[in-house]
């Protein structure tokens, strides 16, 4: 068990947790914690980083950051990066919601601009955007459009009139992750994708209108093209039924490998094959195209948010301003190469509520954003704040480029219904000057702000250990959800 009392203190912001506390741990963990956040932090996910690490061919740490939280196998928040000679590749480690990121939009509104339009742009975008669990979007997919979207991603859509070339220059993977085979996906998985595309799901999942509230680096705010008092729009999405289908798929097929390969592991939610095996092929290829398909769905996602904008301010979405800042996956794996012991080696990355946070110079960066690094989108609950970072060169030495990706529960949705009991949530939140809508009976209870960490501690510990820079801070202002 990873108690806390075995925890090693490096700094304010680091924890160790020693490759000796088990037998069969090949590397140490490494938490991203203040002492705040540690000690609400429960054990459950502490042991999860510790069972990471007992992973065949992980490299330097089984990492944590500080949103840290119970997930299927990996901790939601947990990062393992892998050799690709000897390593595995674990859909526990990715998520059954494949490639759920975050896009940002800027536009050139401010608040007086959008005070009496509000409930208007937020009714709109509610009975517009399809939502909830099980939604249907409006964008019907033949067999042979299905099969495209999980090559092409986000490419496929803006090819279509969905968007722009700026979109996909400013979507990381530029909206398509290499290597995706939708003949390795199941015909159940195309079926449930086939009619959710274009849709924003339930849970977590919202689009919301925000406003700057502070800038901390106005030179790269500026290179973002955002200033303090500025409209912003961030989207939260992935991949639907079709990514949760893949994983459920592969997990049972990987799950029935394991002992094929002579792999022991310490939880057999963390089912995994060598990365070159045909079953960790197989997974890879799957688990790409569901990728694309969220890249996709969110590009649509942006295309409806420009159109309904256009039709409340009653201009063009140019006029408006409304360009991409960028979009994140926060839930993917990845081959990236990195620089372990002085050599520069190809790994495979998992990043399970995690982002890619990638520094200054970094050759996948957009040219615009070069000297900057990358934008880092990070949302928090609704009733607090959301931030954008900028990637770093610690990331990229400590973290293999990536840092947190949200706030973090702290009550599973049980909890939090209870904790909701008699509350009038909506009448909260508008005393908080937050329009909401909601598709779900619970889904605002579910969404407690209290059912999550404090954005601003742990934005505080990913900025002052380095892993990433605090360039604005965004207070929501109206929000849809499933």
């Amino acid at each position: 068990m990873a108690e806390k009392k075995s925890l090693e203190k490096i700094d304010d912001y680091r924890w160790r947790i020693p490759e000796s506390l088990a037998p069969g741990m090949r590397v140490p963990g490494l938490v991203y914690a203040n002492e705040k956040l540690l000690q609400a932090m429960e054990e459950e996910p502490l042991k999860q980083v510790v069972n990471v690490a007992h992973l065949p061919g992980i490299v330097n740490y089984s990492l944590a950051m500080p949103d840290i939280h119970w997930g299927y196998g990996f901790a939601i928040g947990g990062v393992a990066a892998v050799d690709i000679e000897d390593g595995v590749i674990s859909p526990g480690g990715i998520g059954y919601d494949i490639n759920c990121g975050v896009r940002m939009l800027r536009t050139n509104l401010r608040e007086k601009d959008i005070k009496d339009k509000m409930r208007l742009l937020i009714e709109t975008l509610f009975s517009r955007i399809p939502s909830g669990v099980g939604s249907r979007g409006k964008l019907k997919l033949n067999r042979r459009e299905g099969a495209e979207v999980l090559h092409k991603g986000a490419q496929w859509m803006v090819e279509r009139g969905y968007g722009t070339a700026e979109d996909i220059e400013f979507t990381e993977e530029k909206g398509r992750l290499a290597g995706a085979d939708s003949t390795k996906v199941s015909q159940r998985a195309m079926e449930r994708g086939a009619k959710q595309q274009g849709t924003l799901g339930s849970g977590n999942h919202f689009l919301e209108v925000q406003i700057v509230e502070e800038i901390y680096e106005p030179e790269i705010a500026r290179v973002f093209g955002i200033e303090k008092g500025a409209i912003t729009v961030m989207i939260h999405s992935g991949s639907r039924g079709l990514g949760y289908q893949v994983c459920d798929d592969y997990l049972r097929i990987i799950g029935g490998a394991v002992h094929k390969y002579g792999i022991e592991l310490p939880d057999r939610q963390l089912a995994c094959v060598p990365i070159n095996s045909p079953e960790g092929k197989d997974y890879f290829a799957a688990m790409a195209a569901a990728a694309n398909y969220a890249w996709a769905n969110r590009q649509y996602l942006l295309h409806l948010t420009r159109e309904i904008f256009a039709n409340v301010f009653d201009a063009t979405p140019g006029e408006l301003g409304m360009g991409l800042i960028y979009d994140v996956a926060h839930n993917i794996g990845k081959f990236e190469e990195h620089t372990v012991g002085g050599t520069k080696k190809k790994l495979f990355i998992h990043r399970k509520g995690a982002t890619r946070a990638f520094p200054p110079g970094h050759p996948e960066l957009p040219v615009r954003y070069k000297a900057c690094g990358q934008p880092v989108i990070i949302p928090g609950d609704m009733g607090r704040a959301s931030y954008l970072l900028v990637g770093t060169e610690v990331a990229m030495t400590e973290t293999f480029g990536s840092t947190c990706h949200g706030a973090g529960r702290v009550m599973s949705r049980t909890r939090a219904i209870k904790a909701a009991k008699g509350r009038a949530i909506h009448q909260e939140m508008e005393k908080k000057g937050v329009v909401v809508r909601t598709e779900g009976r619970n889904t605002l209870a579910e969404e407690l702000p209290e059912a999550y960490k404090d954005i601003n501690d742990v934005i505080d510990v990913v900025h002052q250990a380095g892993i990433s820079r605090r360039v604005a801070k965004m207070k929501p202002l109206g929000v849809i959800k499933g």
